[in-house]
């Protein structure tokens, strides 16, 4: 716990501090990588909840999904078909799946002590 919030305060002092820019014209690639990431993290937080989080599992997600929704914007891009509204409509959806179920178990432990 204590790792993650050390990285979380290392990120954030990265971001604010370096000066690191992309091209306007990579931002569909880096939202849908930055949702599914934010996806794979609301999905640790529900399994660390629910006792069954697994590192290598997190890692791979994590890293997998960014990869593939970036694929599919990019392969999008190059069709002219607008797929990472696909990436969009998955990752967004279970972004808030994720994040209602972690609302109600948060709610339960808290309604129980």
């Amino acid at each position: 716990m204590i790792i993650g919030i050390f990285g979380i305060i290392i990120g954030l002092v990265i971001g604010f501090y370096l000066p690191i820019a992309f091209p306007t014209i990579y931002s569909p690639y880096t939202s849908v990588a930055l949702l599914a990431a934010i996806d794979s993290v609301f999905g640790a937080i529900r399994a660390t909840l629910e006792n069954k989080f697994n590192s290598t599992i997190f890692v791979t997600g994590f890293i997998g999904n960014a990869i593939i929704a970036g694929l599919l914007a990019y392969i999008g891009d190059k069709m002219g078909v607008p797929l990472y509204y696909a990436a969009i409509f998955t990752f967004g959806s279970r972004l808030f799946q994720n994040f209602a179920i972690i609302r109600r178990m948060l709610i339960e432990k808290f309604n129980n002590r």
